[in-house]
């Protein structure tokens, strides 16, 4: 048989449909002077009992006949009887009436064993015993951290009669048989990169010049459950907070005589995760999204007949594109990777980046904005203190109503002003919010998402805030005609402690909404004064907001860090709220192994704080034994 006409048989061997799809064939691989080539000694290993050996007569009873020995050594076998795999390293001097040490130190012979502990009465009990190794163990070599230790099965070495062996590939070196366990993990990598290639090419039809990496558009469509070493969390944080920001600064611009409740309407119609989820599902999302967990013991070579393929062909634009089909999906899990795939393109090509692809998505943003003619007829120097602000944020206001105007609450109602600071505020929080998480993003690359969200969630709060502008004094300019609000403010300042976190978790003060709101609207404020430059508000406020968070200051809020350990440790716990005459009360009280720890705060603080520190009490209570 010449090499040309043996390839053809050895193809001919595969049993391949034409209604079966195949996205590739998988062929081992030897390099000969350093070119690669297939590997066609190893391929034509395969059912080596059909091949008759050109030098030995067949003498060796097999489950399926007989072999000549040379067939037996470094051969793939399996054991029907038992349902397992072996490779084979040698022909034995023992055979079936060999005696055998089982338990308890007991003498046996290999019939005997194989007659009692399966009931099989071997029929060629002189036949020579084979040597075998329990094949190298199927693992998931996806995740870049090493693997918890367990046995490893494929150093135990039995041994088998010839009778009860199914030969599966004969010869078959060991180090190409270790290869092979190393193959479920890499097709299954590759099959997800050609999935998001897919989506890629999609998005490519639309916008040609909008490069991104393919592997991290799998990382912006790969959720928490598929138990990556990687997800989409952090990019989906970042594609929020661009996607809030974009949309808000839009609305802002575009509808000039809306106050902040109307926007914040019109904000979450656009950004809400039903209003995503159904964008997301117009181009087919669904079918691209990993949300399930790789065994690699349940891979299947692609084209066995047992391979339930889920892949459907859909027709983009006169393109072939394939996904995973229809699925059932929870709508946030949809929404949030339209959030990650904005962050995605964001974090690699630029705000232009993600904008063409909130465009194609659906989502119709212009960062074209002209600044707009304001009309306020008093002059703001008469209205608050310009050179104090001016010089707290190292900037100088072309219009100073904005100035005015960010520092003036809702009670204050005077002509002069028309406007309080909430529109301005709706705006900064938005832009504030971005700025934060992209300089998280950027500053600390090698965090976990799980770290972006909790260093976030700890930056961008209203207490946060409120303690930044208590520090530099903002609160004495805040324009204001409440006496509640001033007795809110004067209790706040009795409790403040100057050395407390920038968090504000560990103060008992509770901090007026207006603190916080007012760094915002400053935001806001230098956003529209300055032509809408980000880099110019982020010089501004950020000082403000120093220290910000960073990996080791960070700590979890203690709300949440108590729940989170009465779950994981199965811990019981009850909390109570009363108010009386004004005073809050809030008592925690958790059960954990027998042992109650509980503590009751009662004070001014409204319902949050109070729950705040409860919380924090009882953590200590608990820390301390």
């Amino acid at each position: 048989m010449n090499h040309k006409t043996e390839k053809e048989a050895v193809l001919a061997k595969c049993c391949l449909k034409d209604d079966l799809k195949i996205d590739y064939l998988l062929l081992p691989s030897i390099t000969i002077e350093q070119t690669p080539v297939v590997d066609w000694l190893t391929i034509n290993s395969v059912h080596p009992s059909m091949i008759e050996c050109a030098h030995h007569k067949a003498n060796i009873h097999t489950e399926k006949g007989l072999v000549c020995s040379c067939i037996l050594r470094n051969a793939l076998i399996c054991t029907p009887h038992n349902g397992r795999t072996y490779i084979t390293t040698d022909i034995m001097e023992l055979n079936g009436n060999s005696p055998l040490e089982v338990r308890d130190g007991e003498v046996t012979s290999y019939k005997k064993y194989f007659k009692q502990k399966h009931g099989i009465q071997l029929r060629f009990e002189h036949q020579r015993l084979l040597k075998a190794r329990h094949v190298f163990p199927v693992k998931n070599y996806c995740h870049g951290y090493r693997q918890a230790k367990d046995r490893d099965v494929s150093k135990t070495f039995v041994e088998i009669p010839p009778e009860l062996c199914y030969i599966i590939m004969s010869p078959i070196p060991v180090s190409v048989l270790y290869s092979f366990a190393f193959i479920p993990s890499i097709m299954h990598r590759i099959e997800g990169l050609l999935v998001a290639f897919n989506f890629k090419k999609m998005h490519l039809d639309h916008c040609p010049q909008n490069g991104i990496e393919t592997f991290k558009v799998l990382e912006a469509m790969t959720t928490k459950t598929c138990k990556e070493t990687f997800h989409y969390e952090s990019l989906e944080t970042l594609g929020d907070s661009f996607l809030k920001y974009a949309v808000s600064q839009q609305l802002f611009y575009t509808y000039q005589n809306h106050h902040e409740g109307l926007l914040s309407v019109k904000r979450e119609k656009i950004i809400s995760n039903a209003s995503l989820c159904k964008l997301g599902c117009g181009f087919r999302l669904p079918g691209f999204i990993r949300n399930e967990a790789f065994d690699p013991k349940t891979w299947i070579i692609p084209g066995a007949q047992s391979k339930k393929f889920t892949i459907e062909e859909i027709n983009y634009k006169g393109r072939k594109i394939y996904t995973r089909g229809n699925r059932k999906l929870k709508r946030k899990i949809v929404a949030d990777v339209v959030e990650a795939l904005i962050g995605a393109f964001l974090s690699t090509g630029g705000e232009t980046a993600a904008l063409l692809f909130m465009d194609w998505v659906g989502i119709k943003v212009n960062f074209n904005i002209a600044p707009y003619e304001r009309q306020l007829n008093a002059c703001p120097d008469n209205i608050v203190n310009v050179r104090f602000l001016e010089s707290l944020l190292k900037y100088s206001f072309r219009d100073r109503s904005l100035l005015a105007e960010a520092m003036t609450h809702g009670s204050y109602m005077l002509p002069d002003v028309p406007r309080c600071y909430q529109r301005l505020e709706y705006l900064g929080d938005s832009v504030l919010d971005y700025l934060i998480t992209m300089h998280l993003y950027k500053e600390y690359p090698g965090m976990s998402p799980g770290q972006l969200t909790d260093m976030r969630s700890a930056s961008v709060n209203n207490d946060c805030y409120a303690m930044s502008a208590i520090k530099v004094q903002l609160h004495k300019h805040v324009l204001h005609a409440s006496q509640e609000l001033h007795k809110h403010i004067v209790a706040t300042l009795d409790k403040f402690d100057q050395s407390s976190s920038t968090f504000g978790w560990e103060s008992e003060a509770s901090f007026p909404k207006v603190l916080g709101d007012i760094i915002e609207s400053l935001a806001g404020a230098i956003l529209v004064d300055s032509g809408y430059n980000k880099e110019v508000v982020w010089r501004s406020i950020r000082p403000l907001l120093e220290p910000l968070v960073t990996p080791n200051t960070l700590t979890i809020h203690p709300i949440r860090e108590l729940t989170e350990l009465c779950q994981k440790m199965n811990y019981t716990m009850e909390k109570t709220l009363s108010r009386n005459d004004g005073v809050n009360s809030c008592k925690i009280e958790v059960i954990a192994d027998g042992l109650v720890h509980q503590y009751e705060y009662i004070g001014s603080a409204d319902k949050k704080t109070a729950t705040r520190l409860a919380c924090k009490g009882v953590l200590n209570s608990l820390k301390e034994t």
